[in-house]
Order: C-alpha cells, then structure tokens, then sequence
C-alpha cells in the first residue's frame, strides 16, 4: 500500500484556489447550480420528504440551528441541515454522475459542504475550493472500489464513498490540516453505508442513506475538530475501506495524477430524472421515435442492452421491472422509462404520474432488457445497445454514452432551463436571482448571504 490515506488527506489540506485551473472552479460551480434545484423540488414533492423532516423534528435533530436546507423556510442545525440537503438532493435521481465511479458526488460532498461553510462563516470562493476536494476524494475512492465489484456485494458507492467526500469538504472548511483530515477518514470509515437492498420493495433508503454520509461525513470533520482520535489507514488498511467494501481493489486508482488530472471535470449531468443506466436508452429510443416517426402502436418489440451494472439496477428480475408501482421502482426500471419515452416522445419528473398504466404496462411487456457485452470494458459503463422492431422494420442504435456527460455537457442556457424547472415552483422569482448567484460562487463574499436566496419565505 502506498498511505492513500495520508496522501488524499494532505492533498485536501493543501488545495488552494490558486492550484485549481479556472474550467474546474468553473464546473464545480454548474454542479453546485444543479445540486441546488434538485434539493428544491426534492423537498417539496418527493413522496419520502415529510417522513424524513418530521423524524428530524421528533427527534429534536433540528434544534435551534441557523443553516439553510435549500427550499425550505426555517433553519435548522448543520447535523440534521446536511442530512436533509443530502436527502432531498437525491431524491429525485436528477442529480449528477460521475460515470467512472458510478456515483452522485454532488449529494454528499455539497450538502456536508454547505453546513460547514455556514458554521464557519466560509466565503463563496473557499466552498467551491472544499466541494472540488471533496469530488477528487469520493470519486477517486469510488474509482478505487471498482463499481462493479461495490455493486455486487450489495453497495451503493454514492453513500459509501460519498462519506468520505462529505469529510473532506467539511474538513477544509473547518480549517482541519493533513493530520486531522486523516483523522476525519477514519472516522468516516466507519460510518460509511449504503445498501441496494432498497431496489427490492421500491424503498426511500437510497435517498436517506446518501443524506446520511452527508451528515456522517460533517460529524467526522466536527469530531477531528474537537481532537477526536479516528482510525488510522482508513482506506487501505488491513479492515480499510477497501478491503472491507470490495474485493481486487485498485488503490492507486484513488492517487493517480492527483492535483492534475481531475475528477471534478469528468461529472456529468442527467436529462431525466431517473437511474443513470436507463439515460443512453432514452436518448436512443427519443432519437428513433424522432427521426422515424413510429408510434406505440407500432412497436413489437423492443430490445434493450445494458451493462451488467445497469441490469442489476434497472433491467432484473425483468418481470417486476414491468410492472414499476411506485417512484422509485419507476426510476430504477428499464422498462417503465422507456415505455414512457416511447409513448410521449420525452420523459421528466411529472411523468411518474403514469406508473400503473394500461397502455404503458402493455407496452413494457414488449421491452427485454439483457446484458450486452459490447458494453464492458469501456471507460464508461452508462451506454446502450438498441433494437426496436416495428411494424415496419427494424431498426438500431448503438449509444456509447448518455447525454449529460462531460463530452456533452450542457450549456448555461440549458442548465439555468433545468433549474428554473425544478426550482422555479418552490422560490419564484428568487430562483433566476439564485440561479446566476451560484454560477458566481467562487465570486460570492459569505455562502450565508448566497443560501439566503434559497429560502422562500415564511
């Protein structure tokens, strides 16, 4: 082992603003925008939110704290405010990818960020600094697990790893050096969980469990800060993160080029509002539907190849993929988002209304989802292969990556359209107001005075 810990600890400890090249700031502040619109409409309209915010009352997690839980009026303290950001960020699965590692970065590590900038009174500019250190962390050990094997053993990386990112950000904000990063890791590697069990009965754990290594990760930092003794050789030791979360992992994979090649610019963003593996589907199957003008009507068969990842998520059993009854079973089903696509030409947040569908659980009835090996061993694993017979012929699509990705990002116009959509309902006009303070944040003299935009009012 080469001390993965303490190199990673000393590269947060270290990182300057000076020592990050201006398109990294740059995408970090778009990923934040993002972050920010989805925790809004998460809040406000996913089907688990009230659950989560009453348990947080009735446990007195709240207290009588003044940092900001984004769309929502009163304040809250930053354990239960990086909780609550973290789990409604996740909520709706719009939220961003970091195809490599399969994991949402911008949940754990901006939600933990954002607490501690507020307890810290921290500037725009040394939040955006903490979230970029916080993405190199979680993405590199999610990169270091190899997703695939993290999958099989029944994990879910974005909370797993994502505990570790949650403390690192957390931990440059607080001012914490080498020593108590490292010391903030191990404690984060004891509370880093996260379970697929949830894809078995359409639960809310995926969403709590991610704005859980948000908070785990803020108490880690706060606990280093109050000289707190965490393991040592939290990531490579002999009952490390590593070693205890996977098997053949890669641990150079978590340090290689660090502080030059950078994670950060290789997350993307997602077009809909579901599992990330079903995305190059649905940019297919639009494009076909587009371009060749068939209907519902006439489709006879759809076949639809997926990386082992994206079946164990989205395509298997296939027989209860067919039949999603529920939001989450809805975004983690092949089948039901490509009926949906195919039947109306689009596919969003509002569309999940038609789960249960005549017409649309007929028409999954039609859509197979199999393994294709075509699509392993690349270095992303979120493409498709496609094959739609119609009444008319055959025709095919083959869908290295979905859209959203690095290669494709999307443009401010667009990424403001997204915003203004998730956000639009719940701050009004405040929201286009939001929307350009964010895309300046490095810019911005106090986080408070930017969170502040992202309360309505009372």
């Amino acid at each position: 082992m080469a001390e993965e810990t303490q190199t990673l600890a000393r590269f947060v400890a270290d990182l300057r603003f000076e020592d990050i090249p201006a398109p990294v700031v740059a995408r970090a502040e778009r990923l934040i925008l993002d972050f920010f619109g989805n925790v809004a409409r998460g809040g406000a309209e996913a089907d688990s939110s009230p659950s989560v915010l009453a348990m947080v009352d009735r446990l007195g997690l709240g207290g009588a704290g003044e940092c900001t839980v984004i769309g929502q009026a009163r304040t809250y303290g930053p354990a239960a405010a990086a909780l609550l950001n973290g789990t409604f960020g996740h909520s709706l699965d719009f939220d961003d990818t970091h195809a490599a590692s399969s994991l949402h970065p911008s949940a754990p590590v901006v939600s933990a960020a954002l607490a501690a900038a507020e307890m810290a009174g921290s500037s725009g500019r040394d939040f955006v600094v903490a979230v970029i250190a916080g993405y190199e962390v979680c993405c590199r050990l999610g990169l270091a697990l190899d997703p695939t094997v993290h999958y099989g053993r029944g994990f879910h990386p974005t909370a797993t790893a994502g505990a570790f990112g949650g403390a690192a950000a957390a931990g440059k904000l607080l001012g914490l050096d080498a020593a108590g990063i490292a010391c903030a890791f191990g404690v984060a590697g004891s509370q880093a969980a996260g379970s697929l069990q949830f894809l078995v009965n359409g639960a809310w754990n995926k969403r709590y469990q991610v704005g859980a290594s948000a908070m785990n990760g803020l108490i880690a930092a706060t606990l280093a800060v109050e000289g707190f003794k965490g393991a040592s050789e939290a990531v490579e030791g002999k009952h490390g993160f590593l070693h205890a979360y996977t098997d053949g992992a890669d641990p150079a994979k978590a340090v290689a080029d660090l502080g030059t090649v950078w994670e950060t610019l290789l997350i993307g963003l997602k077009p809909y509002p579901s599992c990330r593996y079903t995305h190059a589907a649905l940019d297919g199957l639009l494009k076909l539907r587009d371009t060749h003008k068939f209907s519902a009507a006439d489709v006879v068969k759809v076949r639809v190849g997926l990386h082992p990842n994206g079946i164990t998520l989205t395509g298997a059993p296939l027989a209860d993929k067919r039949r999603a009854r529920n939001v989450v079973d809805g975004q983690f089903s092949m089948p039901f988002t490509a009926a949906v696509a195919i039947d109306q030409g689009s596919f969003g947040w509002d569309d999940y209304r038609r789960l249960g569908e005549g017409a649309i659980d007929a028409l999954c009835d039609r859509i197979e989802v199999v393994a294709d090996a075509r699509l392993e061993g690349r270095p992303h694993p979120f493409g498709a292969e496609l094959s739609v017979e119609t009444t008319s012929g055959t025709l095919t699509a083959s869908i290295p990556d979905p859209s959203g990705e690095p290669e494709s990002f999307p443009s401010d116009a667009a990424l403001a359209g997204k915003f203004a959509t998730l956000a639009g309902p719940v701050l009004g006009e405040t929201a286009n107001v939001l929307c350009g303070a964010i895309l300046d944040a490095a810019r911005q003299p106090k986080v408070a005075d930017l969170l502040a935009l992202s309360r309505p009012a009372a």
